[in-house]
């Protein structure tokens, strides 16, 4: 997949603009505070229907607008396709597909694949295990809808059962239903994740190497909940939920379960999520959004759009080409201060 043309209107700081993609590498170079991120972050929110910098689609607004635009235009190999967004500040945001409304956001998932590193890609390594289990959510949200429905079912089980323990009011026999649809649902997250994380292994460790020069060797691990099979799992947190039963009374929330879960990062044996250098954390996270994007190509039979903000600053010469290397055959847009940083790359150049 590639994406061929972003238009927006009133979104950020800009007024309106069109820009044209080409199928390889892209990249947005201007001075800072001149849109550069606001336009990555409009391709990004075309994937995965939300910003990556805040919660609420009303800042995205330009200020003194009613509301703001967004269209992708994405060619696969079954044809063209196209997103379009309206953000207003009266009512909830509209997405078509194909100029065709939806009514689901599980119906926009895999329309327009993104991967996304920026300057809170480092989060992934080193900051809550919140951020690791984001980061394996949208990538299989974007693979799969019914992964989607599931991980916003859970939520909603969950918030029921968090409101039914503050209430007082819970005991066995209340908690019980609750206890029953969250382990059904969170066995079929923690069997999704993975497998996933399996399938990313071999991967990350490939691209771990290539970027550290072969000097370092990357293991993942998930943290969470054991079983061979959904069963297996869905009786585990079963068996969890009696075990945490009183602490869960005394603390008036669900304390174990996906929600809680983590991937433990190590590189050489050292977990570098609590030990790791600056430099090991950022190559790190790098491999693990490279891995990524191949893991997406292969599952959907089609490349997402590798969005990579601001990275370049962060990255000696020679890890910059090493990247920049790393991306033939996808398509990627990537910001910049300087365009001497694509130099020999035949990167297309689009001033901001």
């Amino acid at each position: 997949m590639t994406v061929k043309e972003l238009s927006v209107k009133d979104y950020r700081n800009a007024a309106e603009r069109t820009v044209v993609f080409a199928d390889g590498r892209n990249a947005f170079v201007g001075p800072n505070a001149r849109g550069k991120t606001n336009l990555l972050e409009a391709v990004y929110f075309t994937g995965v229907g939300k910003s990556f910098r805040t919660p609420r689609d009303k800042e995205l607004i330009k200020s003194d607008c009613a509301r703001a635009y967004i269209r992708v235009s994405v060619q696969k190999d079954t044809g063209a396709e196209s997103v379009k967004i309206i953000l207003d500040r009266a009512v909830n945001k509209r997405v078509a597909v194909n100029e065709v409304p939806i009514t689901r956001m599980s119906e926009l998932m895999g329309v327009c694949p993104v991967v996304l590193f920026c300057p809170d890609g480092l989060k992934i390594v080193k900051e809550a295990p919140s951020d690791r289990r984001r980061f394996m959510d949208i990538a299989l949200c974007q693979v799969s809808k019914s992964y989607f429905n599931v991980l916003s079912r859970y939520d909603k089980i969950l918030q029921s059962r968090n409101r039914l323990l503050k209430s007082g009011g819970a005991d066995k026999n209340t908690l019980a239903p609750w206890d029953e649809l969250l382990a059904d649902a969170g066995a079929k997250i923690v069997k999704s994740r993975r497998g996933f994380l399996a399938r990313l292994q071999g991967i990350a460790a490939e691209r771990h190497a290539f970027l550290s020069g072969g000097a370092e060797k990357l293991t993942l691990d998930y943290e969470g909940t054991d079983g061979a099979d959904a069963d297996g799992i869905k009786a585990r947190l079963l068996e969890s939920y009696a075990r945490d039963y009183e602490t869960d009374l005394r603390l008036r929330y669900t304390h174990t379960g996906p929600h809680k879960d983590d991937i433990k990062i190590s590189v050489d044996g050292t977990d570098v999520r609590a030990f790791g250098s600056q430099g090991q954390q950022r190559t790190v996270s790098l491999s693990l959004k490279l891995a990524e994007l191949a893991l997406l190509t292969d599952v959907l039979g089609t490349s997402p759009v590798l969005l990579l903000d601001d990275v370049f600053s962060e990255l000696d010469s020679s890890r910059r080409k090493k990247l920049l290397t790393s991306l033939d055959g996808f398509q990627s847009i990537i910001t910049s201060t300087d365009s001497t940083d694509f130099d020999g790359f035949g990167v297309n150049v689009i001033y901001i």
